[in-house]
């Protein structure tokens, strides 16, 4: 999943990047979702420490409350975000320098009265090739629909019952693959054990295994007993049993 954050106070000019990056999307076949924040309040930064996949910003140097500058601050050094690609969209030209020089690690600095659909045309395909060469993923067509999802934020894939399907859960949500567990397997690495024949998890996804009860708790607190007795020893072998 690819997340285009927008945050500008100025609606109109929301709408028109919403449109661009709408319009350069339709070439893609990736599912994709575009947030729009009108200010730097405690709603942006929720959802800025929220993991919902990559994450490309768009940030107005000034709104009404706060600085494009500090929330890229936030999203650098507060959380720690280094991976999302951020990017500064603003008529205030004179802040070149200053967010540039700032080691913040943006991509472009755009002036809305330079040229500027053309320009985030450009970086909205120069995001998407960042996207597809980052980390590993697991990528399938489904509902004609392409889907690239990062191993790291996988928790768990799970057969549907009576269906030629499987849910993989993720740190944001669900999402559908089509085929066998055994076939997604396949796709996967060694992070990613087979505990069951419905059932596969991210090893780095679990916080504690509990054999008595033969219970896995995975890291957004969900819990699962799907265990095969013979992916016992194999769980505690991976060293994330804590009892």
């Amino acid at each position: 999943m690819i997340n285009f954050v927008v945050c500008d106070d100025n609606k109109n000019f929301s709408k028109i990047m919403k449109s661009i990056i709408e319009k350069v999307m339709i070439n893609y076949d990736q599912e994709y979702k575009i947030f729009h924040f009108d200010e730097y309040d405690n709603k942006f930064e929720n959802f800025v420490n929220t993991e919902v996949g990559f994450k490309v910003y768009f940030l107005d140097i000034k709104t009404k409350c706060g600085s494009g500058l500090d929330a890229a601050r936030i999203i650098r050094e507060k959380y720690d975000d280094w991976v999302s690609i951020i990017i500064i969209v603003t008529s205030h030209e004179e802040y070149r320098y200053e967010a540039l020089s700032n080691r913040l690690y943006l991509m472009d600095f755009i002036n809305k009265l330079d040229n500027c659909e053309q320009k985030i045309i450009e970086d909205v395909n120069k995001s998407m090739n960042n996207f597809n060469k980052r980390y590993k993923s697991l990528t399938y067509e489904y509902n004609h629909i392409f889907h690239k999802i990062e191993f790291r934020n996988i928790i768990s894939i799970e057969k549907e019952q009576d269906s030629k399907r499987c849910i993989i859960k993720t740190t944001y949500g669900k999402s559908y693959i089509p085929g066998t567990l055994n076939e997604v397997y396949k796709k996967l690495d060694e992070r990613f054990i087979k505990v069951h024949r419905s059932l596969i998890i991210n090893k780095d996804k679990v916080v504690k295994y509990d054999r008595k009860n033969n219970e896995i708790e995975f890291s957004d607190g969900t819990r699962s007993t799907n265990v095969a007795r013979d992916k016992k020893k194999e769980l505690l072998e991976y060293d994330i049993c804590n009892n």
